[in-house]
């Protein structure tokens, strides 16, 4: 948190530059592509990184399909999260989030940037829907990232909870694959006491696709990308030094 309102006194200046550029390409993508609206995105992510003196390493990005669209799963530490994941992700992608938390001045761009998707998670009906239209968008070849765990605790130490079954429905729908994504000490960043130099990983695991999950519950397919996430952290708590 001290880091997180850190960054945002350090760019401030930045912000009636900024800010008007990202909600005007966010309104009219008619007239901007996905890429320039992504590339504007990252450019953001990368002042953030440089003035909070955030470092962030990829793993794995072999692991990424080549073609069409996928669902990428993250353990979910914190606001850095996608943050994260989208300034080592080199190609456009979007993500689901809580609409009560999307609002806010910076979010608010982000989200309309990528047009992600606003979850509310007291309306069954619009939940369904935003599902269905996830479904939809990446069987057209569009990448998204949502977090099964839903929320995350403050300064979670690399900790997981439990993933829920419903945020594999729309991989399921659009037949896509399912790419495990293992988040470490990303809560470090914005949602930790630390005000010092941060490194962040980013391992994107080898996915499942349609064939290694058909036939299966989306319950059981939460277990198995949740397993291959722990292995990731288990192993990262055993081989960091002390």
């Amino acid at each position: 948190m001290i880091k997180f309102l850190y960054v945002i006194i350090m760019n401030l200046f930045r912000a009636p530059y900024m800010i008007p550029k990202m909600r005007y390409q966010a309104n009219h993508p008619e007239k901007y592509s996905e890429s320039t609206r992504y590339h504007l995105v990252r450019h953001a992510i990368k002042l953030m990184k440089r003035t909070g003196r955030i470092h962030t390493k990829a793993y794995g990005e072999e692991n990424l399909p080549r073609e069409g669209g996928y669902v990428m799963v993250p353990n979910h530490q914190g606001k850095y999260d996608v943050l994260g994941i989208m300034n080592v992700h080199k190609e456009p992608c979007s993500f689901v989030m809580d609409k009560n938390k999307s609002n806010t001045i910076l979010v608010r761009e982000i989200v309309d940037l990528v047009q992600g998707k606003r979850l509310d998670k007291n309306d069954v009906r619009q939940a369904i829907q935003v599902i269905n239209d996830m479904a939809r968008e990446v069987s057209e070849g569009r990448k998204y990232i949502i977090f099964p765990e839903g929320e995350y605790e403050f300064n979670n130490k690399n900790q997981m909870g439990t993933f829920k079954p419903g945020s594999f429905k729309a991989a399921v729908k659009a037949k896509a694959p399912i790419v495990p994504v293992a988040l470490i000490d990303s809560y470090k960043v914005f949602n930790s006491f630390t005000l010092g130099k941060v490194t962040t990983q980013v391992h994107f695991l080898k996915p499942l696709f349609y064939e290694d999950y058909i036939g299966k519950k989306t319950s059981e397919i939460a277990e198995i990308v949740r397993a291959r996430i722990a292995e990731v952290l288990e192993q990262y708590s055993f081989s960091r030094p002390y």
